[in-house]
């Protein structure tokens, strides 16, 4: 190891490559968790319904869970740089799309194309890392990508609390200053070495029908699993067959893969391994809980503190600032000490614990209060967002390094949909029964009505006179409804916990084999 240790020289050009990644996955966070604060008031503005409001959000995340794994196929081919370009172009182009628009139907095609783009931007971001730096040195450069991830999840609630009220519109068009220095450096600093063969050949080994059969699949299972029970029940055929056909789909999917495809789009081998199951489990899981509390807090300050959407973006520093440096702090002592368990176990012990101290939020909750409460999971969030990777990629077969690492990446943005979605399922349902329990004379309907979303519900309970009745009870079962949620975010975090205990340990001394090192070869390995 120390042999291996004297020969990695990283130069300027590998660092200005991680200044290149680090502002892309700013911009990206930035833009994935800003709107969460701004739903009510674009709803308002554009006359949205109920399920596009919530698609706003969800759309971005679908995408970008959708299209990881195909990106990292496609950088096999075309290499990463020319992909990453290609990434930051989808995501410019969603981010003008959603600025410009006057209605929802342009805003959700806007919000797509900028998922897909985020995607890419995830997904290569992970290949780029695995093929530049080696295991025992990756958690150092690796804490450096969290913290800008970190930092744009930050500020995203702030920005767009700021810009929500006035100039939403600029949620999308502060992506562009970003995007466009990407692209001036990307073909600028990342020449990179990529597979010579003729593309012919390259492209005769893509497994195109797994490319299919997966984005199809699982685009129709997330896309009922998110608008059921708000757009449609969940017992309608709208919900049920696409959701049945993208189940089976994906059997299909993983049985294909399993047998039929020479280079398949995600080889089953990769599974094989206890450690790294258990650990894509976790990052499943880390994304469900992470992403609940990013979109059902703020509105929870809004609606039941009577904060603006600004004041609710920056009452989520306390658990969002402590995400940024516990992510780059873990990276680094697990580059020291070349262990990784103590950091999962110790990680999901206080995401449990301070998910579930969230059921303690009231309404009228006092400011020490919930300043304390939210750091304890913004703790264990941070500390287990760079140790899972590292487990993940200490535990990988070399051949399969890069979707190996990058499926980390997809089951985190998988489980931040799922995760969304099953948060929304909950406070949907308990406000139906909160909202009659706390609220006299509201009849069946209007109750209903008020509980089908949870978002417009917000700008309801801030137009009532403040200390009516109405206003009070509403309150109430919000905080009441919202609570549920962080319960079953946190019987998922006991679930994590449990299974990180039979995670295995792995040397951080794997063989380093970039396929699409930089050309110059003072940075890379002699």
């Amino acid at each position: 190891m120390a042999a291996e240790e004297n020969k990695f020289r990283p130069d300027w050009r590998l660092r200005c490559i991680f200044g290149v990644i680090g502002l892309l996955n700013f911009a990206a966070a930035l833009d994935a968790t800003s709107i969460s604060v701004a739903i009510p008031r674009i709803s308002e503005d554009l006359g949205g319904t109920a399920v596009e409001a919530f698609w706003s959000g969800t759309s971005f995340l679908v995408c970008s869970c959708v299209f990881q794994p195909v990106f990292t196929l496609c950088s096999e081919i075309f290499g990463s740089a020319r992909m990453l370009f290609g990434a930051v172009v989808a995501f410019t182009l969603g981010a003008i799309l959603a600025a410009v628009s006057q209605h929802f139907n342009l805003l959700l095609v806007g919000r797509c194309i900028q998922g897909i783009g985020g995607g890419g931007i995830i997904a290569l971001t992970e290949v780029l890392i695995a093929d530049l730096i080696p295991l025992h040195e990756r958690g150092k450069w690796m804490s450096f990508r969290a913290v800008t991830w970190a930092f744009g999840t930050v500020l995203g609630p702030v920005v767009g609390g700021a810009l929500a009220d006035h100039a939403w519109r600029w949620i999308f068009w502060i992506n562009l200053p970003f995007c466009g220095l990407g692209l001036i450096l990307i073909p600028v600093v990342m020449r990179l070495h990529r597979d010579q063969s003729p593309l012919w050949i390259r492209l005769s080994s893509v497994d195109y029908l797994g490319c299919v059969l997966f984005v199809g699949s699982l685009s129709s299972f997330l896309v009922p699993l998110s608008w059921g029970g708000i757009m449609y029940a969940w017992d309608s055929w709208h919900t049920l067959v696409p959701l049945v056909l993208g189940a089976v789909g994906l059997v299909v999917f993983i049985i294909y893969e399993s047998f039929v495809p020479r280079q398949p789009l995600i080889p089953t081998q990769i599974f094989r391994n206890s450690t790294t199951a258990i650990n894509y489990l976790g990052c499943f899981l880390h994304g469900m809980v992470m992403w609940c509390v990013l979109y059902y807090l703020p509105l929870y300050y809004e609606a039941c503190l009577a904060y603006s959407a600004v004041i609710a973006g920056a009452a989520m520093l306390p658990l969002t600032l402590t995400v940024a440096p516990l992510s780059a702090i873990t990276g680094i002592v697990i580059a020291k000490t070349g262990r990784y368990r103590w950091a999962i176990w110790l990680g999901w012990a206080l995401t449990t614990l301070g998910i579930g101290i969230l059921y303690l939020l009231e309404a009228g909750t006092s400011i020490p209060k919930w300043i304390f409460i939210a750091l304890v999971s913004g703790l264990g969030l941070g500390t287990l967002f760079t140790s899972m990777m590292l487990a993940v990629q200490a535990s990988a077969d070399v051949q399969f390094l890069s979707i190996t690492a990058t499926m980390a990446a997809f089951f985190r943005t998988l489980g931040q949909t799922v995760g969304v979605a099953i948060g929304g399922v909950v406070i949907q349902n308990r406000l139906g029964v909160e909202i009659p329990a706390h609220v006299a004379g509201l009849s069946g309907g209007r109750a209903e009505n008020l509980a089908s979303d949870a978002a417009t519900l917000v700008r309801y309970i801030q137009s009532l006179a403040e200390g009516s009745n109405e206003r009070t009870g509403l309150e109430q079962a919000y905080a009441s409804s919202v609570g549920i949620v962080w319960l079953t975010m946190c019987g998922i975090a006991g679930v994590g916990f449990i299974s990180g205990l039979f995670v295995k340990k792995y040397p951080m001394t794997q063989a380093f084999k970039p396929r699409q090192g930089i050309r110059s070869e003072t940075s890379q390995l002699s």
